[in-house]
C-alpha cells in the first residue's frame, strides 16, 4: 500500500521542482511545539499530515514556501525562517551536509553545495563564484521569486551555519543581500549575518570573508568523499530537473528591475538570453502578454508591501517602478478599485 502512495506521490510531482520537505517537517514541529492544531495549516498550504509524517516523500517546493508563509503568519513571527535556520541541526540536511562536510577546503564544500543543492530543494539553484572573496548566490528556478520571503532566509542563514560549522570558524559574511523588502525590525540577522545586509538587492547573494574559500575542514575524508559523490550523482540523476514554466522565469527576472525602471521587454529579454521577439511568443505560446505579466506581477507584490504597516506608500511605489505615490494610487485603483490605503486598512480589517 504504502509503496503505490509513494509511487502516486512520485507521479503527480515529475516534472514540478520539489523539496526533501526537511523543512516543512521542521515547521511543523514549531507549530506542534507552540500547542497549535497542525493540520489547517497544512491544507492552507497545500500539503498533508502524510506527506509530513512520511519523511521518505518529496514535497512540492512551491507548497513548502507556502507554508512557511501560513505559519509565520499563524505564528507571529515575521522572521520565522531565520528563527529555525538559527537553531536546527545542521546535519538535517543529510546527504548535502555530509558531501559538503568530507570536502578538503570551504571552497570545495560551496562547490558542491552549488552542484547538489536540487537533491534538498530542486526551486532553489546555489551558484558558487569563486574568487578572494568567494560568493554564494541563490536563484530560484520554477517558482515566483517574489512570493518567498520566509524560506529564502532559512536557506541563507543555514548556509551561514553550515559554513562556521564545518570551518569551525565564527565568522561574518562580508555582506548579504536579500531581493525582498522588509521594514520591521530584524534583532536575530545581524548576529548570524553581521549589520552589512541589504533588503530589496538585484540578488539574493552570500559574499564570503578574503580568503575563505582555501580554509580547511576539520572533517575533510577522501574516502568518504568519493562514496557521497557517487551517491549524489545518483541521486541527482533519478529525477529530471525542469526550470519551470517560462512565464515564471520572466516574473523572476522582472521582480529586481522594478525599482530601477528597467522592466521592459527587450531588458527582460536580453537577460533571460532570447530575443525580444521569442519572449513575446513563448509568453503567448503560454496564454499571456508581457504587459499582463508586468501588471499583475506589480498588483501582486503591491499586495505583499501593503500588508507591511510599517512600509511607507511612498516606499511602495518605488519599489513597484512607479514615479510617485501619485502614479502607484491610480494603478492600485485600476487594479482592484481601491486606493492603497484602503487596501491596507481592508486587509487588516479581514485579518
Amino acid at each position: 500500500m504504502r509503496r503505490n502512495s509513494m509511487a502516486q506521490s512520485i507521479k503527480q510531482l515529475a516534472g514540478l521542482p520539489t523539496a526533501s520537505g526537511g523543512l516543512a517537517r521542521l515547521v511543523a514541529n514549531r507549530v506542534l511545539d507552540a500547542g497549535i492544531h497542525l493540520e489547517p495549516l497544512l491544507s492552507r498550504g497545500g500539503l498533508s499530515l502524510d506527506q509530513i509524517n512520511d519523511p521518505e516523500l518529496r514535497i512540492d517546493s512551491r507548497r513548502q514556501m507556502a507554508f512557511l508563509e501560513v505559519v509565520a503568519e499563524a505564528l507571529n513571527e515575521k522572521c520565522l525562517g531565520f528563527s529555525l535556520a538559527a537553531e536546527f541541526d545542521c546535519r538535517d540536511l543529510g546527504l548535502l551536509y555530509y558531501v559538503m562536510a568530507s570536502s578538503d577546503t570551504l571552497g570545495g564544500a560551496l562547490k558542491r553545495a552549488s552542484h547538489y543543492s536540487r537533491i534538498t530543494n530542486e526551486a532553489i539553484v546555489l551558484e558558487y563564484r569563486e574568487a578572494l572573496e568567494p560568493s554564494l548566490r541563490l536563484n530560484y528556478s520554477g517558482i515566483p521569486r517574489h512570493t518567498d520571503r520566509q524560506q529564502i532566509e532559512f536557506c541563507v542563514g543555514a548556509i551561514v551555519r553550515v559554513c562556521r560549522l564545518l570551518s569551525s570558524r565564527q565568522f561574518l559574511p562580508q555582506r548579504v543581500s536579500l531581493m525582498h523588502s522588509r521594514s520591521e525590525e530584524i534583532l536575530g540577522f545581524p548576529r548570524l549575518l553581521g549589520d552589512n545586509i541589504e533588503f530589496g538587492a538585484d540578488a539574493d547573494e552570500i559574499v564570503l570573508p578574503d580568503g575563505s574559500a582555501k580554509w580547511p575542514l576539520a572533517n575533510a575524508d577522501q574516502r568518504l568523499s568519493k562514496i557521497l559523490l557517487k551517491v549524489c550523482e545518483d541521486t541527482l540523476n533519478v529525477r529530471t530537473i525542469t526550470s519551470g514554466a517560462f512565464r515564471i522565469m520572466v516574473e523572476n527576472a522582472i521582480a529586481p528591475l522594478l525599482p530601477h525602471g528597467q522592466a521592459h521587454a527587450h531588458v527582460i529579454a536580453k537577460k533571460l538570453g532570447v530575443s525580444e521577439r521569442t519572449l513575446l511568443r513563448r509568453l503567448a505560446e503560454e496564454g499571456a502578454t508581457f504587459i499582463e505579466v508586468l501588471q499583475q506581477l506589480k498588483a501582486s507584490l503591491a499586495s505583499r508591501y501593503l500588508a507591511d504597516d510599517y512600509m511607507p506608500i511612498s516606499r511602495v511605489a518605488w519599489l513597484l517602478g512607479f514615479e510617485d505615490a501619485s502614479s502607484f494610487s491610480h494603478a492600485c485603483r485600476r487594479w482592484t478599485g481601491k486606493s492603497p490605503r484602503e487596501l491596507r486598512r481592508f486587509d487588516r480589517a479581514v485579518a
